[in-house]
């Protein structure tokens, strides 16, 4: 990427977060796009009765993505160098790692809550504070888990699939416990906003360039973005909570006609 062309990707952000005038068209533009997806599926699938209305997110979130996030993305991953990028991406990782431990001791794993814990003291004490990953390179493996993860596998069900306004593909479950998952996040510890909306932003930059590739993947294989994402999604999540061993789903019944 041009230095041009990534002086336009951090304008584009910088206006965007900049003026509360532009969150509010960005919130018209969701809810036009939204309507005009509205549109009654005529077979939908039983896991996602909201198909309208999600489609319509999904096309928004896709718009959001495209228009900023993206290119910011994009910029980032093209004028760091790769050392940092890696430094930003152990940092936030290693604040993931004391989340999962707590929520691998809600599910009782104790070899996964002992390796998150593990991985959180040493990165933070030998690593400087987790920009370095001393603890992949011990050999203690990384066990992400969150909040919707401890309630699946405490045998709540993952309930329709819920696309969320800039956030993306969840469930009823996930969505549920992001009331719990938001406030457990350490960066909202930080008292100081600009220090905070700071850490979550780059957070978010350094996520989304993390998978600019497999973006790539699914725009050049999917014929139906969102089916693809939301059958992806659906089966990473039901792998997890059964770690990696699922038992069948129940086919849905035939229609009539087919009968």
């Amino acid at each position: 990427m041009s230095e041009v062309q990534t002086s336009v990707a951090k304008e584009r952000l910088r206006h965007w977060t900049a003026r509360p005038g532009r969150v509010v068209r960005w919130g018209l533009l969701a809810a036009v796009v939204m309507l005009q997806a509205c549109a009654t599926v005529a077979n939908p699938d039983p896991r996602d009765p909201m198909e309208s209305w999600n489609r319509g997110v999904f096309q928004f979130n896709d718009a959001v993505d495209r228009a900023v996030v993206k290119p910011v993305a994009t910029a980032y991953r093209d004028v760091l160098p790769h050392w940092m990028r890696t430094g930003v991406n152990n940092f936030f990782g290693n604040l993931e790692d004391f989340w999962s431990g707590v929520n691998n001791a809600l599910q009782l794993r104790g070899r996964d809550t002992a390796d998150s814990f593990g991985r959180v003291l040493i990165n933070t004490t030998m690593g400087l504070g987790g920009l370095l990953d001393v603890a992949s390179e011990m050999n203690m493996e990384r066990h992400s888990a969150n909040f919707g993860l401890t309630l699946g596998r405490w045998g709540v069900g993952p309930g329709p699939f819920v696309v969320i306004p800039f956030l993306g593909s969840s469930t009823l479950r996930d969505t549920v416990a992001l009331s719990v998952d938001i406030p457990a996040n350490p960066v909202r510890r930080v008292e100081d906003n600009p220090t905070r909306d700071g850490l979550t932003l780059l957070n978010l930059i350094d996520t989304r360039a993390t998978y600019l590739r497999a973006g790539e993947v699914v725009e050049d294989a999917a014929l139906d973005k969102y089916s693809f994402t939301r059958d992806a999604f659906l089966q990473r999540r039901r792998n997890l909570v059964y770690d990696g061993n699922p038992p069948e789903e129940d086919l849905p019944p035939e229609p009539a006609s087919a009968q």
